[in-house]
């Protein structure tokens, strides 16, 4: 076990290093800031779709099911941001446990009902009539609590906690359950696979580390609106990033990210339009040419990948 894990835990010092040096030399925090998140969302989703071949269109739902359970706690409960992150990643986790029914279906029929779910959840939450506990349309206030160098660092945590999960998730038995359900559910289960309780736990897990990821975005922020932490384009992001980088590896969707996200920061923000095609263009060739990404790539090298 120790042998296997060893070179995704270089992996992980790898990054850590990166984010605590970068700050250093480079000073748009903003930036690395969101860059750490997409990572950790791309594990994140990693642990559901890599694993179990369960693709959630929805999985924003979790991420803003995390900002608004931490930042109701921290603003009615009145507890530290800190624990608030904690509290965003329960909130995520009931969710998920509300939602577990969904996956007894599969492939189109569970990306769309996860993503009704998801819009679902974001009409209850900027509803009007619950204005005193969600603010309903108008958005939560955290400014009183803000502090970005602290909630940078509270992500670089969480980065952290999704990729030793994710190591741990690939190297052990509980992950090769996972990939026997996602390469036949029947002969899974006549091997003696919990099919429904090891989907459950990846499910759970997977919204754990979004919700997470939600709740330190919305003390980062401040300020947010339902619109912003519901977007669409958390999940698509996601998604694509997990799929260019290679799902069911560690270090797969992180190269995703890392390249993606740089490729959109720097040319994406100027020029949106041209961007969303060349999105568009790369789900098509993901799709038709590279659909296990560029860790396949590497894999027909002989090279091993995390």
């Amino acid at each position: 076990m120790l042998k296997k894990i060893f070179p995704s835990l270089g992996v992980v010092l790898v990054v850590v290093a990166m984010f605590l040096g970068l700050p250093s030399i480079y000073s748009n925090q903003s930036f690395l800031f969101n860059l750490m998140l997409y990572l950790a969302l791309a594990e994140g989703l990693n642990i559901i779709y890599g694993f179990t071949g369960y693709l959630p269109f929805g999985y924003v739902g979790f991420f803003g099911a995390g900002a608004y359970g931490s930042a109701i706690a921290v603003t009615l409960l009145h507890i530290s941001p800190l624990w608030g992150v904690l509290w965003g990643g329960v909130a995520a986790v009931l969710i998920g446990i509300i939602l577990i029914p969904l996956l007894r279906l599969s492939g189109a029929y569970f990306a769309i009902a996860n993503l009704a779910a998801s819009q679902a959840l974001y009409y209850v939450v900027s509803n009007p009539a619950l204005e005193k506990i969600t603010q309903g349309p108008y958005g939560i206030d955290l400014s009183s609590v803000y502090n970005a160098n602290a909630a940078y660092y509270a992500l670089l945590g969480v980065l952290v906690f999704a990729m030793v999960l994710v190591a741990f998730i690939r190297n052990s038995d509980f992950g090769l359950c996972l990939l026997a359900i996602k390469e036949d559910r029947v002969t899974a289960s006549l091997a003696g696979v919990n099919i429904v309780r090891a989907r459950s736990i990846a499910w759970m897990l997977s919204a754990f580390v979004a919700g997470l990821c939600g709740a330190v975005f919305g003390w980062y922020s401040a300020v947010f609106y339902p619109s912003t932490v519901f977007s669409l384009d958390v999940s698509v992001f996601t998604i694509v990033f997990v799929l260019f980088g290679g799902i069911g590896t560690l270090a797969g969707p992180l190269a995703g990210a890392l390249i993606l996200y740089s490729m959109y920061n720097f040319i994406g923000i100027s020029t949106p339009q041209y961007f969303q095609l060349f999105y568009g263009l790369l789900i098509i060739a993901l799709v038709l040419f590279l659909p296990d990404g560029i860790a396949s790539i590497l894999r027909k090298g002989k090279v091993y990948v995390p």
